[in-house]
């Protein structure tokens, strides 16, 4: 079973609400979920076999690597999404080097080990996604999934060597979760050191902005909370760009709403839920996805 955000203290439950607020009902642990019985919505799955989890880990990779070619985060062979195998955890799930993000399917993924050695599948794997993300996955055992690519107002952001601001609601999940890498900026990661330096220096953050390179997310919960993670900070760039380009003064969300919006909107679960929507819109409209 996919696990929800474990809490941090026992005075906080699993999507982040305190004791203090309402109690949840029947079994709820979101106020997103529906109070009323018998609607359609998506629910966490569980597993009757470890074959049956690493399908759906393998399915929603594949179906990232098209939403992140639907919103255009190619470029070139860069970029790379990661899972964790659910029977062996040192080895993981990834796309296949010089592939499109488009052209994924379930037949070219690769299952590498964290040497870099292809266990799995025909195709190479990406020497800088392998220096990078083997790294993170070896040094943070719970890092299940992460991802990474060259995007546009990522990589222009991360020139600044700046966090984001809390300027939105969407902003808010990465207040206080996020790292800004200021190690080598800039640097192509083809040598094992500058992936363990990545590694070492995110802690334990959602979110990671390596100066001068661009954006890297990961999630202890699912590659579908990685990827809608990614979207989601490549977005809040975008917006954080436009509105200092506007020479406008900003107000920000003050620390405590901030946290506040984190607590409700910004739980792993609320990131999967998201990406709910675009996998069932991906996976209808491109169904040679699962060949």
């Amino acid at each position: 079973m996919l696990e929800v955000d474990a809490p941090a203290t026992s005075a906080v439950a699993v999507d982040g609400r305190s004791d203090d607020d309402s109690v949840l009902s029947k079994g709820r642990f979101s106020v997103y979920q529906p109070e009323q019985e018998g609607l359609i919505f998506p629910e966490i799955p569980t597993f009757k076999s470890v074959g049956e989890e690493r399908l759906y880990r393998k399915t929603h990779l594949v179906a990232a690597c098209r939403i992140f070619a639907k919103y255009g985060y190619d470029y070139g062979f860069a970029g790379h999404l990661t899972v964790r195998d659910p029977e062996h955890p040192n080895l993981y799930w990834t796309n296949p080097m010089c592939v499109h993000f488009a052209d994924v399917r379930m037949s070219n993924i690769v299952l590498a080990d964290h040497s870099g050695q292809v266990v799995e599948g025909k195709y190479a794997i990406n020497r800088a996604g392998f220096v990078l993300h083997a790294s993170v996955h070896r040094l943070r055992p719970e890092v299940m999934a992460m991802c990474h690519a060259h995007t546009s107002y990522g990589s222009a952001f991360c020139a600044t060597g700046r966090p984001l601001d809390p300027i939105s609601l969407d902003a808010c999940s990465f207040f206080e979760d996020q790292a800004v890498v200021g190690k080598n900026p800039g640097i192509v990661t083809v040598e094992g050191e500058s992936g363990i330096d990545i590694a070492e220096a995110m802690g334990g953050a959602r979110a990671i902005l390596h100066q001068n390179h661009g954006l890297l997310t990961t999630s202890k919960h699912s590659i579908d909370a990685a990827a809608w993670w990614f979207i989601a900070l490549e977005t809040c760039c975008r917006a954080q760009l436009a509105v200092e380009a506007s020479g406008m003064k900003i107000q920000l969300v003050p620390p405590e709403l901030a946290r506040y919006n984190r607590k409700h909107a910004g739980t792993s679960f609320i990131a999967w839920l998201h990406f709910q929507t675009l996998y069932n819109h991906i996976a209808k409209r491109q169904p040679d996805m699962f060949d």
